[in-house]
C-alpha cells in the first residue's frame, strides 16, 4: 500500500478592501477596514490586500498604520512605474515603497491592445516598467505580486505577448504572478486552456487567478485555473466589486475544504473550525455596509439549506444528505425544515453551547426560547451578528437575568437654533429616569443626535452599577428600514465596547426609530452588566 500523495498548497487573496471597495454604494471607512481586516485574517485568508496607499485619503491613513495581523501577508496595491519614468522617479511608486505593508501588488497590463490605447506606449516600456518596478520593490524589502491585468483578452489577441508580461514579473523576481480576467467574459474552458500553456513558463506554485463575475462564473473560472495549475486565487467575501464583482470566497473556500476533489489534493490555511465562522463573517460583512444579505447565497445564505414541506422534507428529515451538499454546520449555517422545530431546535441548542448560555436540553423552556425567537424574527429581528441581543432573549426566557434597573420615564427633543455665531444648529436633549434598586435617578444629556443623547443620558448615572458600565461606549449604529409605506419597521444595529475592548451588537426594532434605538441601547447596558457578574 503506497503512501497517499501529500496536498499541495493552496494559498487565498483576500481584496476585499480594495476591489471591494469599488463596488457600487460601498464606501469603507478606516475604521470598518481595521475591522474587516482583523476578520480576514481570524478566518485564515493568506492575504490581506488593504488598498491603494495615495490614491485616496482612507486608503492613506489606513496604510499609515500597519494593522497587527497574526497570520495574514497586508498587502499594498499599486501601479508599476509610469512610462517614461525611472523607478526611483516615480511619485506613485515612492507612495507604495513608503506605506506600512509586507507585499505589494502591482498592476500591470498584459494586452498589448490596453498597452497602446490605455498607456499609450510602447510594449518594449510596459515589459521594463514591470521589470523595473518589481525590482525596486524587492530592493525595498517586499514580497512582490503582479496582477496581470486584461491577460486573458491579451492572450487570446496575442499570446505571446502576454505571456512575456507574465515572464517578465516572475523573472524580475515577483513571488506571485497573477492572471487576470479582468473584463470577466472569459468561458471556464478557455481559462483552464490558456493557464496550461501558460504554466509551461513558469511555475504553477507561482501563478495565482484573478476572476471577475460578469458572466456569473467567477467562481468556475477560479477553480478551472486551479484544476490547470495555479497555487493562489484572489476574490472578496460575498463577491464585491465593481460592475457584476469578484470570485466570491464565501463560495470558493467551502469548495476547497469540502468537495474532494480540492480537498483531497490541497491544503488551505483555513481550519474546520474557522469554515465554521464562515456565514457570521459573510453576514457581519452585509451589516457593516448596512446591507441585506443575499439569502439565496451558496453555502452562506439564509436559504442554502431551507426545505419546504413535501417529499423532499419528508426525505431531509431521514437523511440530510438526500438534498444537501455538504453539512450546514460546516459552513456555519443551519438546516430549515419548515414543517419541522426539531432543525431549530438543534440550531438554538448549538448557539446557546457558543455562547456558554448555560441550559438544560430538557427544559421545556427551551420550546418557548424557539417559539419566541421566531416571533420575533418575523417581526424583523435578526439574531445572525447582534449575538448580545440573542444572549440576552435566552437567558431571560430561561430565567437568568437581574431585573438590575428600570427605566420609568425618557424624554428627546430635538431642537434646531442659531448659535452664537449665527449658524442654524440641531441639538438633541434626552432626559431618563431610571429606578435602581427603589433610586430614582434622574439624567439629562446633550448629542449630536437623538440617539447619541438618549445614550449619554442612559450611561450618565446607573447609581450602583455606574462602575460596571463605566468604560462602555457605542462605537457603530446602523439603522434599516425593513418595508416600505407609512408604518415602515425599522431595524437598529448597535455596536459596544467596554474597557477591554470587547466588542457585541445588539438589536432592536420597532415602527419609531427611537424605540429601537432605546431597546438595542437597553440591551448593551444589561449585557454588559451581566458579563462583568454585576450583582442584582
Amino acid at each position: 500500500m503506497t503512501d497517499a500523495k501529500p496536498r499541495e498548497r493552496l494559498y487565498l487573496f483576500d481584496t476585499t478592501l480594495r476591489d471591494g471597495a469599488q463596488t457600487n454604494g460601498v464606501d469603507f471607512t478606516v475604521h470598518d477596514k481595521r475591522l474587516i481586516a482583523a476578520m480576514l485574517d481570524d478566518l485564515g485568508l493568506d492575504y490581506v490586500e488593504g488598498g491603494y496607499p495615495g490614491a485616496n485619503p482612507t486608503d492613506s491613513d489606513f496604510f499609515a498604520v500597519k494593522p497587527q495581523l497574526a497570520h495574514a501577508t497586508f498587502t499594498a496595491f499599486g501601479m508599476t512605474r509610469r512610462p517614461g519614468r525611472s523607478a526611483a522617479n516615480d511619485p506613485g511608486l515612492a507612495t507604495l515603497l513608503a506605506a506600512k505593508a509586507d507585499a505589494i501588488c502591482f498592476v500591470a497590463k498584459a494586452s498589448d491592445y490596453q498597452v497602446r490605447v490605455a498607456l499609450e506606449t510602447t510594449n518594449e516600456e510596459n515589459l521594463a516598467s514591470i521589470r523595473d518596478s518589481v525590482a525596486a520593490a524587492k530592493a525595498n524589502g517586499r514580497e512582490v505580486l503582479v496582477d496581470c491585468e486584461h491577460f486573458f483578452d491579451g492572450y487570446k489577441s496575442n499570446p505571446d505577448y502576454a505571456i512575456a508580461c507574465a515572464r517578465a514579473a516572475h523573472q524580475a523576481g515577483a513571488r506571485w504572478v497573477v492572471l487576470c480576467d479582468t473584463n470577466g467574459g472569459t468561458m471556464p474552458h478557455e481559462v483552464e486552456d490558456i493557464v496550461r500553456d501558460v504554466v509551461r513558463h513558469i511555475p504553477g506554485s507561482h501563478l495565482g487567478i484573478h476572476a471577475h463575475n460578469d458572466t456569473e462564473q467567477a467562481v468556475a473560472n477560479s477553480l478551472a485555473a486551479v484544476r490547470a495549475g495555479v497555487r493562489q486565487i484572489q476574490g472578496t467575501l460575498n463577491g464585491l466589486g465593481e460592475r457584476c464583482g469578484n470570485a466570491n470566497l464565501c463560495s470558493i473556500i467551502p469548495t476547497l475544504k469540502l468537495k474532494r476533489e480540492f480537498a483531497d489534493a490541497f491544503d488551505i490555511n483555513i481550519s474546520r473550525d474557522k469554515l465554521a465562522s464562515l456565514v457570521h463573517v459573510s453576514r457581519a460583512l452585509d451589516n457593516m455596509l448596512n446591507r441585506p444579505s443575499d439569502r439565496h447565497a451558496p453555502y452562506v445564505g439564509e436559504s442554502a439549506f431551507v426545505t419546504k414541506a413535501g417529499i423532499h422534507a419528508s426525505a431531509i428529515l431521514k437523511e440530510p444528505e438526500t438534498y444537501e451538499h455538504v453539512p450546514p454546520e460546516a459552513v456555519g449555517n443551519h438546516r430549515k425544515v419548515l414543517v419541522s422545530d426539531q432543525a431549530g431546535r438543534s440550531n438554538v441548542l448549538a448557539e446557546l453551547e457558543r455562547l456558554q448560555v448555560p441550559f438544560d436540553r430538557n427544559d421545556p423552556k427551551l420550546n418557548r426560547l424557539l417559539d419566541e425567537m421566531k416571533e420575533r424574527e418575523a417581526a424583523g429581528y435578526s439574531y445572525e451578528t447582534a449575538d448580545a441581543s440573542f444572549d440576552l432573549l435566552a437567558r431571560r426566557t430561561l430565567g437568568r437575568v437581574p431585573d438590575y434597573f428600570r427605566v420609568e420615564q425618557f424624554d428627546v427633543n430635538v431642537e434646531q437654533r442659531y448659535n452664537a455665531l449665527g449658524k442654524r444648529v440641531t441639538v438633541a436633549l434626552a432626559v431618563v429616569k431610571v429606578n435602581v434598586a427603589g433610586e430614582m435617578l434622574i439624567s439629562a444629556a446633550e448629542g449630536n443626535g437623538p440617539v447619541n443623547a438618549l445614550d449619554v443620558a442612559l450611561r450618565k448615572d446607573l447609581g450602583k452599577y455606574q462602575k460596571f458600565i463605566a468604560g462602555l461606549k457605542l462605537v457603530d449604529y446602523r439603522v434599516r428600514i425593513l418595508n416600505g409605506g407609512t408604518e415602515a419597521v425599522t431595524r437598529v444595529l448597535i455596536e459596544s465596547e467596554d474597557e477591554t475592548g470587547q466588542r457585541w451588537t445588539t438589536v432592536g426594532v420597532s415602527p419609531n426609530i427611537i424605540d429601537a434605538s432605546f431597546e438595542a441601547l437597553m440591551d448593551s447596558l444589561v449585557y454588559k452588566l451581566v458579563k462583568s457578574g454585576a450583582p442584582a
